[in-house]
């Protein structure tokens, strides 16, 4: 049986719902009155667990992993690309012939059901999706969201922040480069923001993002100051740049950053933002470009951006302790580390970053490129740290070493350094943390880089 509209269904189960991916599109069915439940392996009796108690909060019933919430009641069994069909639910799930659904085809169905804005590119989509709800939000359009990241805002209210309803007809979703399903979606409006090598090939990358754009129905807008996003333009009136003279209809100019402020100008309207970095100014950039080709002044922008508060995890800022600056950040790929390193640059005279790659074959894929970018953003009297490479589990050569990066960095004269528990970092790094210097974590995909960031600042 195929599911074709959410009206195919009433009573979903999402096995893994504890992913932010997952947890996002339950809460959102959730709130248009679905009755949604799910299991996750990290709900074990006796064990507290935040996302549990949120999910719950909003009436979504939850189960440990082991087939008991699916029932002869359940009319769609929802699983990610990571659920393998060994698993006991999936199993239970096809003998009851209760039709299975993968993420991104239920997220495809959502977006179908609303005029929809798909957010794509291989970096800043979670900020930038954030941006945009929070300019609809403040413009009177009611907006969802379904991001894949927990935005402040949300957060504050006591929701884990990923997903919002809404009242309106738009709706914002970040599109996934990386599991290939942003080409099922058939957006209103298609936003694309850059093109780096990631998870994949940049060729690979470029058929995926030519498909989104003949996929999205009405506007498709891109940055025209990316080289590799430039020529899959359709009308460079609806495209953003922080380059001048290429023709694009909307331009950022005057960049400055201030402590932990950026001012700028969109088409000669002044922005400020209390976030850091030019990177910022170009996510900020390519959401008042979408809300005005939809119909909100640049200057409604403006006075909604000064209210952002940013999103989980993407250079939050813990504080300063002892004189040093403590910021936790997402960045993960070669592209973003090095961005992530420079917008803190302002901000202080020295930056000792630590970074904990993920993954074995994602970290050989990408040595050379992590290696060449991140030593490029240093400055000479700047750090890198790292430790040793989160593993997930699975089958594959762990036949590299964050260490390997490490000395292929200071290969080329800059200041590297490995230590591989991170829990010895703190005692190993204190004596390179001069008066005013920022202390920058980075890493993705390791669900205990939240509780690491908060012993750090505990140790500090």
């Amino acid at each position: 049986m195929h599911i074709s509209s959410l009206s195919g269904f009433q009573r979903p189960f999402f096995i893994g719902i504890a992913g932010t991916g997952m947890s996002a599109l339950a809460q959102y069915l959730q709130g248009v009155g679905k009755q949604v439940s799910g299991s996750d392996r990290y709900f074990t009796p006796g064990t507290p667990n935040e996302t549990r108690d949120k999910l719950e909060a909003e009436g979504i019933h939850c189960f440990l992993q082991n087939g008991e919430g699916i029932t002869p009641e359940t009319d769609l069994v929802v699983v990610s690309t990571a659920v393998e069909d060994t698993v006991e639910e999936v199993v239970k799930a096809k003998a009851l012939n209760i039709p299975l659904i993968k993420r991104s085809e239920l997220l495809a169905l959502i977006a179908r059901s609303r005029k929809t804005i798909a957010v794509g590119g291989t970096s800043g989509k979670s900020t930038t999706s954030a941006m945009l709800y929070e300019i609809l939000h403040h413009a009177g359009y009611g907006p969802g969201i379904i991001s894949g990241a927990g935005l402040t805002r949300l957060i504050r209210e006591g929701r884990i922040g990923n997903a919002a309803v809404g009242t309106g007809e738009w709706l914002v979703i970040e599109a996934d480069e990386s599991d290939g399903s942003i080409v099922q979606y058939t957006p209103e409006v298609g936003l694309l923001l850059n093109i780096d090598k990631d998870h994949k090939e940049v060729e690979v990358l470029l058929d995926v993002f030519r498909q989104f754009r003949s996929n999205t129905r009405s506007l498709f807008v891109v940055n025209r100051s990316h080289p590799l996003a430039a020529p899959l333009s359709v009308n460079p009136a609806h495209d953003f740049s922080i380059t001048a003279g290429d023709g694009a209809g909307y331009h950022a100019t005057d960049f400055e950053q201030e402590g932990l402020l950026i001012r700028f100008r969109v088409n000669g309207i002044p922005f400020w933002l209390q976030q850091l970095g030019r990177h910022n100014m170009e996510n900020a950039l390519a959401a008042a470009t979408v809300a005005h080709l939809i119909g909100i002044p640049l200057e409604t922008s403006a006075a909604a951006l000064q209210h952002y508060e940013g999103i989980y995890r993407r250079h939050q800022v813990w504080g300063q302790r002892g004189g040093v600056w403590l910021i936790d950040d997402y960045a993960h790929n070669p592209a973003k580390c090095a961005a992530s390193i420079a917008a803190c640059q302002p901000l202080a005279p020295k930056v000792v970053a630590w970074f904990q790659p993920h993954g074995f074959a994602p970290t050989r894929f990408l040595k050379d490129d992590f290696i060449r970018d991140i030593a490029a953003a240093l400055r000479p009297q700047d750090e890198i740290w790292m430790s040793e490479i989160f593993y997930a589990g699975g089958t594959t050569s762990k036949d590299i070493s964050a260490a390997d990066l490490v000395q292929g960095i200071a290969a080329l004269g800059k200041q590297a350094h490995f230590v591989a528990n991170r829990n010895q970092l703190v005692a190993a790094v204190r004596p390179h943390l001069t008066p005013g210097a920022v202390l920058l974590l980075m890493g993705a995909r390791d669900p205990s880089l939240e509780q690491f960031a908060r012993q750090v600042w505990e140790q500090l």
